[in-house]
């Protein structure tokens, strides 16, 4: 058998599928062209358009596993679009951050969100902060990765340590020449591309239905797909309610959006802070929007395959989509949504790498590596680009042959997010007390991540209510000690940004 019997798809789709992916790189190698500092490597000269970080802002947060699932909670039984309820809370989220958070990150030059603890805590909260980042970003990423080669793997039956060089290696070459702004330029191309993928989805959907838009509307509306709010303080069923998507929603999104260097990058590269603000206010109508077409494709599979294949009405809910893009889509419609779930992966990889050798090279570096020729940071910045990458391929490897199921794989991502929750605690510790010594901050950010790791362990709570417990754990510990330390003692010297010891 040869390689193009082997394939699980058509060999036009797959095509388009390599032409995409050679594609998006070659242009991240175009982007990068002239690039000669870290200031361009890592903020794209402080001056991107607010636009184009508006749109990098939502693809770096829209992941495959984003792509794939959402739908599946409209799919299954019981499903509706109450998930919107969380992006409600997005909404109030950015809002927050836009308000409190986001001036701290243009008072001075700053080059990380992390750089605002050295002038607060000092050079060790600074480099712990990192760590923690770091480590999350890598662990979550990787995983990612994981899913993302799976499914290649899965489409064009190959090894899975090549699908998962493929994507790496692909998205590193892109993030390694062209720096930022290559992968800004290239997270709108994929937002383009995914949200391009999901349009023609639920078109085919309706197209296909005897009854077109009408059959899936009476459909969704007899399941009860298309409820939107549930208003109960405590619903037996354990469902999203308004409160908690609400109030965890802007928790969440307080703690991804003003305290992840992950997105916070993308400010950085705006030329000012009102730049920042529109391209951040702005991003939580547009995730509401998307959300809610990827729920409409979940209520529209339903109705589908109650219609055409009832055998796929038990498909687990972040089966549902994969099955219908894999069995079901003409010959080059497949192509392209299919590369839209790749563009959506190599979106969020691309970012993380970027994020992560900025956060290396500036918070855990410090003065030496600020000292060298910008020559030789510019090659450290691309070593350090290719070092996450291989770090991320690793986890993926490492999950793909532990054989570890997908639902410790979605524990992980939950856990992984849970450090910015940490960070925000110490952000809010900076906006109410300001300055606080370095070693009360850093237990304060070790002790919140135990409780949160025996909490979550032990009780299994959502990961929307897992950012509150991580960001009030950090904040009560600091702010207890801060409180106890200054009454029982003079306050202690604290550590500025002077401090590189």
């Amino acid at each position: 058998m040869n390689f193009l019997d082997s394939l699980a798809i058509p060999p036009v789709d797959a095509a388009i599928i390599a032409l995409y992916i050679l594609g998006t790189t070659l242009l991240g190698v175009w982007l990068g062209r002239g690039e000669n500092s870290t200031d361009d490597f890592f903020l794209g000269s402080g001056n991107l358009p607010s636009w184009a970080l508006l749109l990098s802002i939502v693809a770096t947060e829209t992941s495959t596993v984003t792509f794939l699932s959402i739908p599946g909670i409209a799919f299954e039984p019981g499903g509706n679009f109450g998930f919107l309820q969380l992006a409600m809370g997005y909404i109030i989220g950015r809002v927050c951050v836009l308000t409190f958070l986001l001036p701290l990150y243009f008072k001075g030059k700053n080059a990380t969100a992390y750089e605002v603890f050295q002038r607060n805590f000092g050079t060790s909260t600074r480099k712990l902060a990192s760590v923690l980042f770091l480590g999350a970003r890598t662990l979550g990423d990787g995983l990612r990765l994981f899913l993302t080669a799976f499914t290649l793997q899965q489409v064009i039956h190959i090894n899975f340590d090549l699908s998962v060089a493929l994507i790496a290696i692909a998205t590193a070459i892109y993030a390694l020449f062209g720096g930022v702004r290559s992968v800004v330029w290239n997270d709108c191309l994929q937002f383009a591309v995914y949200m391009t993928g999901a349009v023609i989805a639920i078109g085919v959907i309706l197209y296909r239905l005897p009854g077109g838009a009408e059959e899936y509307f009476n459909f969704a509306s007899e399941t009860g797909r298309l409820r939107l709010f549930n208003t109960s303080f405590l619903p037996a069923d354990g469902q999203m309610t308004l409160w908690s998507g609400i109030f965890g929603g802007a928790v969440l999104s307080l703690a991804t959006h003003g305290a992840d260097q992950l997105i916070v990058q993308r400010y950085l590269c705006a030329k000012d802070q009102r730049s920042a603000g529109l391209a951040l206010f702005w991003s939580g109508p547009i995730v509401f929007a998307q959300f809610a077409l990827f729920l409409a494709i979940g209520a529209g599979l339903a109705c589908y395959y109650a219609q055409f294949d009832p055998a796929r009405e038990s498909l687990a809910g972040d089966q549902a989509f994969a099955s219908f893009i894999v069995n079901d889509l003409p010959v080059g419609i497949r192509g392209i949504i299919l590369a839209a779930v790749f563009a959506a992966a190599m979106s969020t990889l691309s970012s993380s790498v970027n994020s992560s050798s900025s956060s290396l090279m500036d918070d855990l570096g410090g003065e030496p590596l600020r000292q060298l020729p910008e020559k030789r940071r510019l090659l450290l910045a691309r070593v350090f680009t290719v070092l996450f990458t291989v770090f991320q391929a690793v986890v993926a490897i490492v999950v793909y042959y532990q054989g570890f199921a997908s639902t410790v794989v979605d524990q992980a991502l939950a856990i992984a997010g849970f450090s910015a929750g940490l960070l925000l605690g110490l952000f809010l510790i900076t906006l109410i007390i300001g300055r606080v010594p370095s070693l009360y901050a850093n237990i304060g950010l070790l002790s919140g991540a135990v409780i949160v790791v025996c909490v979550y362990r032990n009780y299994g709570l959502s990961g929307y209510w897992n950012s509150l417990i991580c960001c009030v754990s950090v904040f009560t510990i600091t702010a207890a000690i801060w409180s106890v330390m200054n009454y029982l003692f003079d306050p202690a010297p604290i550590a500025s940004v002077e401090d590189e010891t």
